[in-house]
This record gives C-alpha cells, sequence and structure tokens, in this order.
C-alpha cells in the first residue's frame, strides 16, 4: 500500500479502531468524496484487507449501504509481537524455574503436537509416503511451508523452507531436538528420520531424510 501513509492506509488503520464504518463515513472522516472512497475500497478488496459486512441504512437509490470492516489478511499490516513474547516466556521460565523445568515445559508441548500429528497420520493411512505427505501438509498449515519429495534410492525428503518458530528456537534448542524426536517416532517402526539441514546451523532451510525400512 506504499511507504508513506495514504488514503488506503488510513481507511485500513480507521477500520481497525471501529466496528465498521460505511463509505460515506469514510470520507466524511477523510474530507474526500464517497467516490473516491469506495474506489480505494474496491483496490482494497482486490488486495484481502477489507470486507463488506451487513448493510445498514441506504446507500442511495434505496440501495442499502454497506459496512465495511477488515478482513483477516489485513492483520499482517499491524505490528505482531508474539515471536518476540515466546522467547520472553522462555528466558523468564528459564531464569525463574531453571533448564529443567524449560526442558518439561518443551517436552509437554511436544507430546501433545506428536499426539495430534499421529492422530491424522494414523487416518492417512499406514504407507510411508502416504504419512510423509500428510505430515508436510500440517506442517504447511502451520507456516513451515513443507513439501515431500522421493528420490531415486526409495527414501522421501521432507523440506522445511520456512521456520515460524525460529526465534523461540535461537533461544531455546530444546525445540529442534523434540522436533527431530517427533518426527521419528511417528516413523517409528516404518522409517528412520534424520536432518541433513538445520536452519539454526546457517543452512537455508530445515531439511529430512526419511528412509523407509527394508
Amino acid at each position: 500500500m506504499g511507504s508513506k501513509p495514504d488514503t488506503k492506509r488510513r481507511i485500513v488503520n480507521h477500520l481497525k479502531r471501529v466496528d465498521g464504518a460505511t463509505a460515506t463515513e469514510l470520507a466524511e472522516a477523510f474530507g474526500v468524496t464517497s467516490t473516491a472512497v469506495r474506489q480505494h475500497l474496491d483496490d482494497l478488496v482486490g488486495s484481502g484487507l477489507v470486507q463488506p459486512s451487513e448493510a445498514v441504512g441506504n446507500g442511495g437509490r434505496g440501495r442499502p449501504a454497506a459496512r465495511w470492516r477488515l478482513a483477516d489478511g489485513a492483520e499482517t499490516l499491524f505490528p505482531d509481537r508474539h515471536g518476540d513474547l515466546t522467547v520472553e516466556l522462555i528466558q523468564s521460565i528459564r531464569e525463574a524455574l531453571g533448564e529443567e523445568a524449560l526442558d518439561a515445559v518443551i517436552g509437554s508441548r511436544s507430546a501433545r503436537q506428536r499426539d495430534l500429528y499421529a492422530a491424522e497420520l494414523d487416518q492417512a493411512g499406514t504407507a510411508v509416503s502416504i504419512r510423509a505427505g500428510r505430515l508436510a501438509e500440517m506442517r504447511s498449515a502451520e507456516g513451515y511451508m513443507a513439501q515431500v519429495t522421493g528420490n531415486e534410492d526409495g527414501s522421501l525428503t521432507l523440506v522445511e523452507h520456512h521456520c515460524p518458530i525460529c526465534e523461540a528456537a535461537s533461544v531455546c534448542q530444546a525445540l529442534c531436538r523434540d522436533e527431530l524426536e517427533t518426527f521419528q517416532a511417528l516413523f517409528e517402526g516404518q522409517a528412520t528420520v534424520t536432518r541433513e539441514q538445520h536452519l539454526l546451523a546457517g543452512d537455508q532451510r530445515c531439511v529430512y531424510r526419511i528412509n523407509p525400512s527394508a
């Protein structure tokens, strides 16, 4: 939407502060015409940033006026410190309760994650390739941009192009340790899982080799 504040950004900021507004209300707030506001709203709809909600009153010529609000896509335009907060919580647990307590917290989180993955993979089937594909889908939904490819030797490569918890993992290596252990547990008795590339080790992505048992 540009590097400097413009009418589109002002509309987004205004809608962040209110439950919704009509084009007429927005025009009055910014001192521009309703026609200009509607053009901006059309552009913002195309960008996935705003959407119309319920219609209210009269929008002219008998048509109800749409009340506009932010779409989910607009959330990326506003500061998000969840990464910083996670790091602060990890450091606070470590300082207040010690490393063993932090390991226990990470272990509990990993156990819940492992159970969730296992339930989904068990529904997908027993074939290693199918289970790996389902795991990649779940990881992608969590923001890891994961994909699985097959290799000539019959093994599979699971690639995660992004790490949404990189900030937390950088101060708590147990997160990465438990991640590998989780993958190994999911394919126990079916395949071995090894990590071949690691983002925190300086690689551009995390890469796992899934080698089916003979």
